[in-house]
C-alpha cells in the first residue's frame, strides 16, 4: 500500500501512556502525540482542512497565494500543502517565535516576514494587521484567518474527536489541551462531549493571556495582557475558534513552569514535544488532585520539539531568563567567588596618555570607555601599544579615536561556556550588570580563577 501525496497522511497519530511524568496523578494520562504529522504539528489537520473548504467556495484560485499570521505550525501545514497543489506561500510571525520554526517554512520555499511581537493587534506592525494588508495587496491570495476560520475547529470535530474516542474506547473521561486559536480544543471536545457530556475539557493558558479571565468573568480584560514566551497558546485577543461553551475551565502556567516540563517530557517519557505539551502536562499536574483512578486522560502533544532547540532546549536560553540554575558556573557565581570592585572605567574625551596613566597606577590591562555614562567602548594595552608606535603624537588624542567596540553584555545566568566563547583575541573581558544594578567586568583571570577553584 501507499499514498498518493504526502497530505494522504495527515491523521490517526498515536495514542501514548505517559508513566514517570505523570507517576503522582492517580488517573491514566495519555497522549496525543500529533507529531507524527507530516509538518510534524496537529496544525497540518486544520491546515488541508481550511484549503479544502476555500477551493470548494471559489476563494482559493489555482495558481493562488496563501497569506497567512502564524507561529509557525499552521504555515508548515500551509506550506506543505501548498507544495502539493501549488501555491505560493507569504507567512507574518512574531520575533517570539523560535528560529527553527522560521527556518522550516522557508525550507518549503515560503516567504516569511517577521514582526514585532510588543504590539496591540491592530497595530499596523503587528503581525495579524500586516498579513491583512498583504491579502489586499497581492493579487489572487486568500487569508485562511486560522483563528477566525471555523474550517479549523471543524477539521478537529471530523477527525481528532472522533480518533480519541475510538483509541480510548469510549473511556475518555478529561480532554487537555494549551488553547491558541481554540480549533482543536473545541473541535475534538465539541464531539466527545456529544458522544458523553460527562467528559470535562479543560484548557491550559498561559499568564498573558485572556482566556482563563474571559471563561470565568465574560471580561475581556486588557490588563491581563502583557509579553510571554509560551509559544503555541494563549491570545491577547478572543478567536471566534475558542468556543468557551465547550471549556469547562482553564488553567493558567507559567512561562518557567512550562519551559521545564518540555524538557522533562523528553527526559522522563522519551518524547520530543513542543512548549505547548509541556504547558498542558504541568497544567494537568496542577489539577491532578480532581482525578480519580478510573480517570481517563488524553493531552494533545501539538508539536516537535526540534522547533525549539533554540529555546526551551538550550541550557542557556533557560538560564538567561532565570528558568534554570544548576551547579555549572554563570557570570553571577564568578562575580560571586570574587572580591567585589567597582569597574574602572574613562571618559571617551580623556586622553590617551591619562588612559595609559590609569592603566599603570592601576595595575590593569583594559578599560571600558564611557560617554555620558553609557559604555560605546574599549582600550587595551595593546591598543595603546599599536597606536602609539604608528604615531607617537596620538597620545595627546583623544581615547575615542583610538577606542574598539565594546565588549559584550552578558545575563548574570548566563554560562561560563558562553562567556568563554565571546573572550577572545578582540574582547578580553564580558561586561555584566550585578544583582544590584552595578555593571562589573569580567576577565579572562575571572573565569580561570572560577574554574580552577
Amino acid at each position: 500500500m501507499w499514498y498518493n501525496n504526502i497530505l494522504e497522511t495527515i491523521g490517526n497519530t498515536p495514542l501514548v501512556k505517559l508513566n514517570k511524568i505523570t507517576k503522582d496523578v492517580k488517573a491514566t494520562v495519555l497522549a496525543k502525540i500529533e507529531t507524527t504529522n507530516p509538518g510534524n504539528s496537529i496544525k497540518d489537520r486544520m491546515a488541508i482542512k481550511m484549503i479544502d473548504d476555500a477551493e470548494k467556495a471559489g476563494l482559493l484560485k489555482p495558481g493562488g497565494t496563501i497569506i497567512e499570521g502564524t507561529s509557525g505550525n499552521t504555515g508548515m501545514g500551509l506550506a506543505i500543502a501548498a507544495v502539493v497543489r501549488g501555491y505560493k506561500c507569504i507567512f507574518t510571525t512574531t520575533d517570539k517565535q523560535s528560529k527553527e520554526k522560521v527556518d522550516a517554512l522557508r525550507a518549503f520555499g515560503a516567504e516569511v516576514i517577521v514582526c514585532p511581537t510588543n504590539v496591540e493587534p491592530e497595530d499596523p506592525r503587528s503581525y495579524y494587521s500586516v498579513s491583512s494588508r498583504l491579502e489586499k495587496e497581492v493579487k489572487n491570495s486568500w487569508k485562511p484567518n486560522q483563528y477566525d476560520n471555523l474550517s479549523n475547529s471543524q477539521a478537529h470535530y471530523e477527525q481528532t474527536g472522533p480518533e480519541i474516542w475510538e483509541q480510548t474506547e469510549g473511556k475518555i473521561t478529561h480532554l487537555v489541551v494549551g488553547v491558541g486559536t481554540g480549533g482543536t480544543i473545541s473541535g475534538a471536545g465539541k464531539y466527545l462531549k456529544e458522544k458523553n457530556p460527562n467528559i470535562k475539557v479543560w484548557g491550559i493558558d498561559t499568564y498573558g493571556s485572556v482566556f482563563k479571565k474571559y471563561k470565568e468573568t465574560g471580561v475581556m480584560d486588557k490588563n491581563e495582557i502583557y509579553p510571554y514566551i509560551t509559544e503555541g497558546i494563549g491570545e491577547d485577543f478572543l478567536p471566534q475558534n475558542v468556543n468557551f461553551d465547550v471549556i469547562d475551565r482553564f488553567e493558567k502556567v507559567t512561562d518557567k513552569d512550562a519551559a521545564l516540563m518540555t524538557r522533562e517530557i523528553a527526559r522522563k517519557e522519551g518524547i520530543f514535544a513542543g512548549n505547548s505539551a509541556g504547558s498542558a502536562v504541568a497544567g494537568l499536574l496542577q489539577l491532578k488532585n480532581e482525578l480519580k483512578e478510573d480517570d481517563v486522560v488524553v493531552i494533545i502533544f501539538h508539536d516537535h520539539g526540534s522547533r525549539y532547540m533554540g529555546k526551551m532546549y538550550n541550557d542557556d536560553w533557560l538560564r538567561e531568563r532565570g528558568f534554570l540554575k544548576d551547579e555549572k558556573l554563570t557570570a553571577g557565581s564568578i562575580l560571586s567567588k570574587r572580591e567585589s570592585h567597582e569597574i574602572v572605567t574613562i571618559d571617551c574625551e580623556k586622553s590617551v596618555l591619562e588612559a595609559v596613566n590609569t592603566i599603570r597606577s592601576l595595575n590593569i590591562s583594559q578599560m571600558p570607555v564611557t560617554q555620558q555614562g553609557m559604555f560605546v567602548g574599549k582600550i587595551t594595552e595593546n591598543d595603546i601599544l599599536h597606536a602609539l608606535i604608528e604615531n607617537p603624537s596620538l597620545k595627546s588624542s583623544s581615547v575615542k579615536d583610538i577606542m574598539t567596540a565594546s565588549f559584550p553584555f552578558v545575563d548574570i545566568n548566563t554560562s561560563i561556556e558562553k562567556i568563554s566563547g565571546l573572550i577572545n583575541r578582540e574582547n578580553s573581558a564580558v561586561l555584566v550588570e550585578d544583582e544590584n544594578g552595578q555593571i562589573q567586568i569580567i576577565t579572562q583571570c575571572d573565569v580561570i580563577s572560577a574554574i580552577s577553584e
